[in-house]
């Protein structure tokens, strides 16, 4: 057998200063021959992340009715605003000039389309794209 630890963490900012976190993390054991099949490792691998950070979303906000509403802390539901024009614009553009594979990152996330993101979650991924892009010594 073959394991595989997936891991996912997010950390989101509340009103004054706060934040919360959740991490989620677990090993799965897949047949061996997995590893002879790289593209079908990575697609497992994908998968798990997948809903890794499904879960650690969920932790942290609720299930996701719709896309733009997610309960509150107390339990009652509230508008989350969705991200912007110009934050969807500004993802794609950072994600072309990383030449990041934005199918890739979206699946990750476990979302079809940027535009689904909350403002809030569009926020967090340009400052990670960001910080990506700046680890690589690429000047911004």
């Amino acid at each position: 057998m073959l394991k595989i630890n997936i891991g996912r963490s997010l950390k989101v900012g509340e009103p004054n200063y706060g934040s919360k976190g959740a991490s989620v993390h677990f090993e799965v054991e897949v047949d061996h021959g997995l590893a002879e099949q790289p593209q079908a490792l990575r697609q497992k691998i994908r998968e798990l992340f997948v809903q890794a950070a499904a879960a650690v979303r969920e932790e942290l906000h609720g299930p996701d009715t719709n896309g733009s509403h997610r309960p509150a802390a107390n339990g009652h539901q509230r508008t989350q605003r969705l991200a912007t024009s110009s934050q969807v614009r500004a993802i794609h553009a950072i994600a072309n000039r990383q030449r990041t594979n934005l199918s890739e990152l979206l699946q990750e996330l476990g979302i079809g389309r940027l535009e689904e993101l909350s403002i809030i979650s569009a926020s967090e991924l340009i400052d990670r794209l960001k910080s990506t892009q700046n680890i690589g010594g690429d000047p911004c």
